[in-house]
């Protein structure tokens, strides 16, 4: 399936639940190197609204956000752009986190990434580069979701399979580079880091009449809805086949209706001696 394009509009409307991972990352990451004007990454930043969170903790450090959507680019440069109150700023840039190597002229005392490595195949290969653009003490921390083995995604796969759309749309793929969390220990750990990694199921209380459906036209549907974007009829066929499949796994009770999330997350810490991070260049 092609690259997608992404709805910032669409994303944000879940907004809450998406962002209370991302919270919960930034409350066990701790101060990094390099005095209030600290260089960060945002790898991932999608429309900005973490990206924001990060300068109202560091209202002095210079934060970059990166993203390979222009929609998604487009609406963090328009909403969080700028100078920031407390003498930092906040910019916006264009890069894919598959091919994205740090400046090594400016270390970085902070690496973070929210739901998006998800997207990149292989990416823990990534790590080394990565920890070895972080200023000695730096922090590289980044959440992922784990939950590609529930209904929601499950069910997309197998309805991509079928005689009817087998020929359009492949099966999706990012679910394959997510890593166990113990797998992800070992990596950080062997590249020479203090990690901390864990695990969370958010029980999500959703509401409206198709709100798992909704949810995931925001982030897993966004490949199949870009590759039938040429075709409204097919597009409206095929979820309308998968909202059906959705409301059978996701019942409506009394209260809204429960997406179970689960979430993985890690903080790794460099060596504040310096030390080259192993397997790096």
């Amino acid at each position: 399936m092609p690259t997608p394009v992404w709805d910032p509009t669409q994303y944000l409307r879940h907004a809450g639940h998406r962002t209370r991972p991302f919270l919960d990352l930034l409350a066990r990451i701790p101060e990094p190197p390099g005095g209030p004007a600290v260089r960060i990454a945002d790898l991932g930043c999608g429309p900005g609204n973490v990206t924001a969170l990060l300068a109202d903790r560091w209202p002095a450090a210079r934060i970059t956000g990166l993203d390979n959507s222009p929609e998604m680019l487009e609406r963090a440069r328009i909403e969080y752009a700028g100078p920031t109150p407390g003498g930092g700023s906040l910019d916006f840039l264009p890069a894919d986190a598959a091919h994205w190597t740090p400046d090594p002229a400016e270390p970085y005392g902070l690496i973070v990434s929210n739901a998006a490595l998800q997207w990149v195949p292989d990416h823990a290969d990534s790590f080394a580069g990565w920890i070895e653009a972080l200023a000695p003490g730096g922090t590289f921390a980044f959440q992922v979701p784990g939950n590609f083995t529930a209904p929601s995604h499950t069910l997309l796969a197998d309805l991509c399979a079928t005689p009817r759309w087998r020929a359009r749309l492949a099966r999706p793929a990012h679910r394959a580079g997510v890593l166990a969390p113990a797998d992800y220990l070992a990596r950080l750990t062997a590249l020479g880091c203090a990690a901390d990694v864990w695990e969370t199921t958010y029980l999500q209380l959703l509401t409206g009449a198709d709100p798992v459906l909704d949810w995931v036209k925001g982030t897993a549907l966004r490949p199949v809805l870009t590759a039938l974007a040429d075709d409204p009829r097919a597009a409206d066929a095929f979820t309308t086949e998968y909202r059906a499949l959705l409301h059978a796994a996701y019942p409506l009770s009394p209260h809204g209706t429960v997406f179970p999330f689960r979430r993985v997350f890690a903080v790794a810490h460099k060596p504040t001696n310096g030390t080259r991070a192993r397997g790096a260049a």
